[in-house]
């Protein structure tokens, strides 16, 4: 039996569903070692609460990944999630340089923006160092939104097949190696996961809820890099996950008030089970 070790790099709301209260279940749950490096320590997630705390965590990371080099300490595949700061993207492609294994796997979900819009904080700089980590990644994980800043390309709510191809050609003349696109629908009622490896283009279509939650893209993205860790195609591992995050709505849309997460861990079983499958 292999037993990987795997990093995440990522902020941790205490309270929120989301970021490393989210990877690091999922993650493990396949099977999995899951090491973490904070990037920041929040309450709550900043989504619908209010006054929540925040401590930044930017200048630990150096010494946490010197003291990692001291002990010999590396990983067979690092995953990256929200991150603050360019200045943290720096330290972020210093580690995966030093603490990732040749031959490992590393997954950067560029988490950034939605909805046509950056979020609060971010500007094109940036983007522009998102760049850059996204071209040492094996797989990178945007959804629309931050695939068209990534290319520089418009954005649009209303597109076909040929915008989605000028935005993976874009990511690809990037250096982006695979691509796993998500929220890509071509039909009303309809959406799904593009997925872009060795030039070859897939599309794994599913249902469009008509509820959503907070954290599902973590969620998504977590079971994501567990399925491929686990030895998944990257069509395979990108349907694993689609289906899984749906099941996370669904039962959380079965609860009253529970307005900031999704209730990801009473389906645990059916990711597994997947992932094993």
């Amino acid at each position: 039996m292999t037993y990987p070790k795997l990093l995440t790099i990522q902020d941790i709301s205490c309270v929120g569903q989301c970021s490393l209260t989210v990877a690091l279940p999922i993650i493990s749950a396949c099977g999995i070692e899951t090491c973490v490096l904070p990037s920041a320590v929040l309450s709550t997630h900043t989504a619908g609460f209010s006054g929540y705390t925040f401590r930044d965590l930017t200048e630990d990371m150096p010494a946490i990944n010197a003291h990692w080099q001291k002990e010999g300490i590396c990983f067979d595949a690092v995953y990256t999630g929200y991150l603050g700061s360019t200045k943290q993207i720096d330290y972020v492609k210093m580690i995966l340089d030093t603490t990732k294994k040749a031959e490992g796997l590393s997954v950067v979900d560029p988490a950034m923006a939605d909805n046509g819009k950056l979020y609060p904080g971010f500007d094109m700089a940036f983007v522009e160092a998102m760049r850059s980590l996204c071209a040492k990644a094996d797989f990178v994980v945007p959804n629309i939104t931050e695939a068209a800043l990534l290319a520089d390309l418009p954005y649009k709510t209303v597109y076909d097949r040929e915008y989605i191809d000028q935005l993976l050609a874009k990511l690809t003349a990037l250096g982006c190696k695979g691509i796993i696109l998500t929220g890509v629908s071509y039909a009303e009622g309809r959406t799904g996961i593009v997925v872009l490896e060795n030039g070859k283009y897939a599309y794994y279509e599913h249902e469009l809820l008509p509820n959503s939650c907070h954290g599902t893209g973590d969620i998504y993205a977590s079971a994501l890099v567990g399925a491929l860790v686990r030895g998944k195609s990257a069509y395979d591992a990108a349907a694993i996950a689609a289906n899984y995050t749906m099941e996370c709505i669904k039962a959380t849309a079965k609860l009253d008030n529970h307005w900031y997460g999704a209730a990801f861990e009473p389906v645990l079983g059916k990711l597994i089970a997947a992932i094993e499958a």
